[in-house]
């Protein structure tokens, strides 16, 4: 096989065997693999702080966060931006995801559409990127020419911009982008699969960045998720604990104090807690930048 310069297309030799494997054989292989993927990502630590950073500054100021990608890197993106909602309460245009091929994409194969520089752009135009915007450009193999566009179309209208690629992106492309993000993952355990160690690694990073924002704009209280969407039973029962636990009710309670906040977690502790109307809990949260632990001057209760 002619060797590739992209450390995703590079054949790796503890797998090649693996197609004379036994099935624990091939778990063990892959586990093997996987392993790696942490150390990969941690090496981006500051790298993926000052996109945390900026993704938080976007969104304090009324900008959007949109990913770009294409194939796994594109489905991905558009992963990460539709669990934004339910885990934190954030309308779904504050983080949003652009995938080549369009939304067709997500379930059947539109890989040629990576090749199509032109459609980046015209992507970035339909969802309205504009100044003060955040673009992430993903790209496991760090070539792909749909990101490159995409970035360089964010870049040239003013919005801010990164990669996340796990092997080294060309110089074009480290140009269009404000911070490079590049987890070396190495050869996968299949040649060329970047669903795989690649992948693994992009949603690490990706879920790095926006929870991290959305913690950081006062969407949790500790490590509880206080303005999750209680969209479903299971929701509906954390939500109610949450407000339970946080203000030493029942269960009861708990359901009451979220109803007379119209089902808002954060509210109906802010409300619990200091005694006062959903009004004067509302504007407190806002005056503290949306973070309750301002409001409430006190840590979460311990973990029994």
């Amino acid at each position: 096989m002619i060797a590739d310069p992209r450390v995703t297309e590079q054949r790796n030799p503890r797998t090649v065997n693996i197609d004379l494997a036994e099935p624990l054989e091939i778990v063990d292989l892959i586990n093997d693999e996987d392993r790696t993927v942490s150390s990969a990502v941690a090496s981006q630590r500051e790298q993926i702080a000052e996109a945390l950073s900026l993704a938080e500054i976007t969104l304090r100021s009324g900008g959007r966060l949109f990913y770009a990608g294409a194939g796994t890197s594109g489905r991905l993106g558009v992963l990460d931006a539709s669990e934004i909602p339910p885990t934190f309460g954030a309308p779904p245009e504050m983080v949003q995801g652009i995938i080549a091929g369009g939304y067709a994409a997500l379930t059947r194969s539109q890989e040629g559409a990576e090749d199509r520089p032109d459609g980046a752009t015209a992507d970035l135009e339909a969802a309205g990127v504009r100044p003060g915007d955040f673009v992430i450009g993903i790209a496991a193999s760090g070539t792909t020419p749909y990101v490159r566009a995409a970035l360089q179309y964010a870049k040239a209208i003013g919005a801010r911009t990164a990669v996340v690629a796990c092997s080294p992106p060309p110089a074009e492309t480290l140009a269009a982008a404000d911070i490079a993000i590049v987890a070396i993952t190495g050869p996968e355990a299949v040649t060329g699969s970047t669903r795989m160690k690649a992948g693994t690694a992009t949603k690490l990073i990706l879920n790095t960045i926006t929870t991290g924002a959305m913690i950081r704009l006062g969407k949790t209280y500790g490590n509880l998720m206080v303005d999750v969407q209680a969209t479903n039973v299971k929701l509906v029962d954390r939500s109610e604990r949450i407000v339970a636990e946080v203000c030493g009710i029942d269960r009861g309670a708990a359901r009451v104090a979220i109803d007379a906040a119209g089902g808002s977690v954060k509210l109906a502790i802010v409300m619990t807690r200091l005694g006062v109307s959903r009004e004067e809990a509302s504007k407190a949260i806002d005056d503290a930048g949306g973070v309750i632990r301002r409001v409430l001057r006190d840590a979460p209760p311990p973990v029994v």
